[in-house]
């Protein structure tokens, strides 16, 4: 059933901006790996993706609340495409060098940081409030094509044509994406799903002609007073540490405990991919079966026991089914706890809101990849049957926090109890 035009629209330029995504994923590394021979300088692009992203979050929150989302959306899909089809030029003319692909590389994370917080703040006055597990499952499933089947094995195969072929391809997705958004209403309709922040202090809500830290901070705080989305961000920041655990060291754990070259590791990974669309197909269904406490409680239970049973697995089959069941679970939570917050996130305040949730899930994936490595020295095992234990904290609490929680009837798909609190 369709969703409307003015969600395909966004779908579509989801779709063109993730197969961009998913070319950069394989072709910036190579591009790296071709100009310096020091792993450092390679592996120093991951350390400024993530980064300026961190950086970026808050302002790119407040100028998703204050500026017509659409013109976001459009803006930082056009600037990124422009970027990096001027690199393109650069690296097909022999110009520039190492530096300018971090540069390149900054200011893509910069604007894919604003791109998406858009595109989560613009669903919401797109679909009606039922529709909004199905149009975030539509969202995670192109997206984990574009990511995981369609980018990557693309973005190699234009690397060896050329070095420039896929940053031209890139610039080209991003370019399409920033196109197709202009089929996106001018401002978005009201929403009337979000639940207003009544007790909130009228001077904490942005107001014309106050500064980005202030406007930020407003967000950050209506964060910590509400027990439900705060929470859920919390849960969010503690799963993204246990996730960083095991994924950071995951391809040592392949090699030393599976026994599997990098051949073998691909084919687990994209194996593993495939969890993810059953999650994107089966996420709506099991919500309005089970409600919210209830899915995602057992999905986030499926994830630890997904990874304390990887981490005694020496069977390389066994463990692509586990890592399967994995992604599974992180893309049912992904779906419920971004439609939980659309619901309930007051519309001038989504943009600031998604921020402060982001910079907590980053922190949270800097802070899982320090520890998997400390803890893979002891034994390559530990950080997976760690991240299994996180996650079975994140799954008691999940239980706690959405004990009010509904099965998903009536006009939030939320019991009245769980409005405030």
């Amino acid at each position: 059933m369709s969703l409307g035009r003015a969600f395909n629209a966004l779908w579509g330029a989801n779709a063109a901006s993730n197969l961009a995504d998913g070319l950069a994923f394989v072709s910036m590394p190579l591009l790296a790996a071709s100009l310096t021979d020091d792993p450092r300088w390679v592996a120093g692009l991951a350390t400024v993706y993530g980064l300026v992203r961190l950086l970026a979050a808050l302002p790119v929150g407040v100028w998703v609340d204050r500026a017509d989302r659409r013109l976001v959306l459009v803006s930082a899909n056009l600037l990124r495409g422009t970027a990096v089809a001027a690199l393109a030029l650069c690296v097909h003319f022999g110009i520039g060098g190492l530096l300018l692909v971090y540069a390149a590389f900054a200011v893509v994370g910069t604007l894919e940081s604003a791109a998406d917080n858009a595109a989560v703040s613009l669903v919401p006055g797109l679909v009606g409030p039922g529709d909004l597990d199905r149009a975030n499952s539509r969202i995670s499933a192109s997206q984990l094509v574009a990511d995981e089947f369609a980018g990557p094995p693309l973005g190699g195969l234009l690397f060896a044509l050329a070095a420039s072929a896929p940053l031209f391809a890139m610039g080209g997705l991003w370019a399409v994406a920033g196109v197709l958004a202009l089929a996106l209403p001018p401002r978005a309709a009201p929403d009337s799903t979000a639940v207003p922040d009544r007790t909130a202090a009228p001077d904490r809500i942005a107001v014309p002609g106050s500064t980005v830290c202030r406007d930020a901070m407003a967000g950050a705080h209506w964060l910590v007073r509400h027990r439900l989305v705060g929470g859920l961000a919390l849960i969010g920041a503690l799963a993204s540490t246990g996730y960083m655990l095991a994924f950071s060291i995951l391809v040592l754990f392949a090699q030393q405990q599976l026994g599997v070259d990098g051949a073998g590791y691909g084919i687990i990974l994209a194996v593993s991919a495939a969890g993810g669309l059953i999650a994107s197909y089966a996420t709506p269904r099991m919500r309005a079966r089970f409600g919210y406490r209830w899915t995602i409680a057992a999905a986030l239970a499926i994830g630890a026991g997904s990874l304390l049973v990887l981490a005694v697995t020496h069977n390389a089959s066994v463990a692509a089914l586990l890592l399967a069941a994995y992604i599974f679970h992180a893309v049912v939570w992904g779906i419920c706890a971004t439609s939980l917050r659309q619901r309930l996130v007051p519309d001038e305040l989504r943009g600031r809101v998604n921020a402060a949730s982001r910079v907590l899930g980053l922190l949270g994936l800097a802070l899982g990849s320090a520890a998997g490595g400390a803890l893979a020295v002891v034994n390559v095992a530990l950080p997976v049957a760690a991240g299994g234990m996180v996650f079975l904290i994140c799954a008691a609490a999940a239980v706690y926090l959405l004990r009010n929680a509904g099965a998903g009837t009536g006009r939030a798909g939320m019991r009245p109890a769980l409005k405030r609190t």
